[in-house]
């Protein structure tokens, strides 16, 4: 599929579900002395969910786990659709679909592992983050230069945001 190919699917996208995971995060799990998990966002990742927000593209999030600070986070963010504790994801973003009125082919996946695999393939643009496992690198149609946790879905928003052709505006409102 050629970059125009990809634009024009990214142009039609009005949502952009994210992975936690290796994509919102690190991966990494962080434990304390006690035994509590932590983890580690980007900052720039949550501005351009937030920016992504205000110029009408939609952002769920989905993932396997269940953690209290990815909840939090998520609710910080206004992310409304958040579904954790999942591994099959595809029914999930039917769910998502159903609420928002949209079509798959209007929704955008961000993963990096096989779990992201039965989803990507049902969606409309899959993408990965750079540090993929190589099968979800070889089913997505975008993939970000950065890795996951380290402004990858930022890269994505503003991506989509080009497609779209809101970018320009997008940065006017900041400059």
């Amino acid at each position: 599929m050629s970059e125009a190919d990809i634009a024009r699917l990214g142009a039609g996208i009005k949502l952009l579900v994210l992975d936690v995971d290796g994509v919102l995060t690190d991966g990494g799990l962080y434990y304390d002395h006690e035994g509590r998990v932590s983890k580690r966002f980007n900052v720039q990742d949550g501005l351009g969910i937030k920016i992504a927000q205000s110029f009408g593209l939609d952002v769920a999030v989905t993932t396997g786990l269940n953690h209290g600070a990815v909840e939090k986070r998520v609710r910080e963010l206004g992310i409304a659709e958040y579904h954790a504790g999942h591994v099959d994801k595809a029914p999930l973003v039917d769910g998502i679909c159903g609420r928002l009125g949209l079509e798959r082919a209007e929704v955008a996946y961000l993963g990096d592992d096989w779990v992201d695999a039965g989803v990507m393939r049902s969606v409309g643009l899959p993408m990965a983050v750079l540090n993929a496992q190589p099968e979800i690198l070889a089913l997505a149609r975008w993939v970000s230069t950065r890795p996951g946790g380290h402004g990858a879905v930022r890269e994505a928003v503003m991506f989509l945001l080009r497609c779209r052709g809101q970018y320009d505006a997008a940065w006017e409102k900041w400059r």
